[in-house]
């Protein structure tokens, strides 16, 4: 299994972005992401580092593998 990259929250938001993931809203310290025909929502927390534990289940939530967004964070 990949190790997950340590990234800042809103590295980890642009990187879904890039997934087709949008910014909905931001309540306090965490950004809300959807996607249309998605039905999950990711909850990113703003923080300067994402533990690696939230990173992988907000990666699992989003449908893709950690391979694929490691790649999509290197763009």
């Amino acid at each position: 299994m990949p190790q997950v990259p340590k990234l800042s929250g809103r590295n980890v938001v642009k990187a879904f972005g890039r997934a087709g993931w949008g910014v909905a809203r931001q309540k306090g310290s965490h950004i809300i992401l959807v996607k249309d025909g998605h039905w999950a929502t990711l909850s990113v927390p703003d923080h300067r580092e994402i533990a690696p534990g939230t990173l992988r289940s907000l990666i699992r939530a989003s449908g893709l593998t950690v391979d694929e967004f490691i790649e999509l964070a290197r763009k």
